[in-house]
C-alpha cells in the first residue's frame, strides 16, 4: 500500500505540472454544455428536460479526452517498464493510476456539474442525485477507460482508438446516471439506479485493473 500511495502522489504531482490538461478537460465540459442552449434554443422547459442527459454526455466525452495520457507518457519515457518490474503488483499500479486520473479529471467535473445544471434550468431536486450519480459513475469511466488506454499503449493514433474501444462499455453508466436524475425529478426515487451504479463501480474495481494489467503486459511484450 505504500507503493500504491507513492504512485498516486507521483501522478498527482505530474498532473499539477501539466495543469493545462485538467483545465482543458473542464473547459471542454463547460463549453459543451454552454453550446446546447445556443443549438436547441432558449426555451427553459426544453433545457430542463434535456439537462441530465446533456451533462452526462458532456462528462463522458470530457473524461475520454484525457484517457490517452493514462499510460502513454510512462510508456514513452520508460517509466512503465519500471512499474511493471516493481514489487508492487501491476494491478495495484493500474488502480493507483486510475485513482489519480479520477482525482484530476472526475472530481473537477463533479464540482462544476451543479453550476452547469443551473445553466440548463434543472430543477433543484435533481442536484443531489446528479452529484451522487457522478460520484459513483465517474470512477467507473476512469476504470473502464484504463482498459482501452492499456490496449492502445504504443499504438499509432491511440488517442483515436481509445474512445472506440471503451465507449460501448461506458454507455450503461450514462444510461443509469441519467435515469437516476430523471427518477429523482419525477418523484419515483433514484435509489435503484444509484445501486446499479454502485454495483458497476464495485465490478469495475475488481475487473478493470486485472484487464488493464493484462493489456499492459501484452503491449510491452
Amino acid at each position: 500500500m505504500t507503493g500504491f500511495g507513492h504512485i498516486v502522489r507521483r501522478d498527482l504531482e505530474l498532473a499539477l505540472r501539466r495543469a493545462n490538461d485538467t483545465i482543458a478537460v473542464v473547459l471542454f465540459f463547460v463549453l459543451a454544455i454552454v453550446l446546447f442552449p445556443l443549438g436547441v434554443g432558449p426555451e427553459l422547459s426544453l433545457l430542463a428536460r434535456i439537462a441530465a442527459g446533456t451533462i452526462w454526455v458532456a462528462a463522458l466525452l470530457a473524461a475520454m479526452l484525457s484517457l490517452d495520457r493514462l499510460f502513454q507518457a510512462d510508456f514513452e519515457d520508460g517509466s512503465l517498464d519500471l512499474l511493471v518490474l516493481a514489487p508492487v503488483p501491476l494491478e495495484l499500479v493500474v488502480l493507483a493510476k486510475c485513482l489519480a486520473h479520477w482525482l484530476t479529471t472526475g472530481v473537477p467535473l463533479i464540482v462544476v456539474a451543479p453550476l452547469l445544471a443551473v445553466l440548463m434550468n434543472m430543477d433543484w431536486r435533481g442536484f443531489a442525485t446528479l452529484e451522487i450519480a457522478m460520484l459513483l459513475g465517474t470512477p467507473v469511466l476512469s476504470l473502464i477507460g484504463a482498459i482501452g488506454a492499456a490496449l492502445t499503449v504504443g499504438a499509432r493514433r491511440g488517442g483515436v482508438l481509445v474512445p472506440l474501444l471503451v465507449l460501448p462499455l461506458m454507455t450503461p453508466v450514462l444510461i443509469f446516471g441519467v435515469s437516476a436524475v430523471e427518477a429523482s425529478l419525477t418523484g419515483l426515487g433514484p435509489r435503484p439506479h444509484l445501486m446499479i451504479l454502485g454495483g458497476m463501480l464495485l465490478g469495475a474495481l475488481f475487473l478493470s485493473p486485472w484487464a488493464a494489467a493484462a493489456g499492459l503486459r501484452l503491449a510491452l511484450e
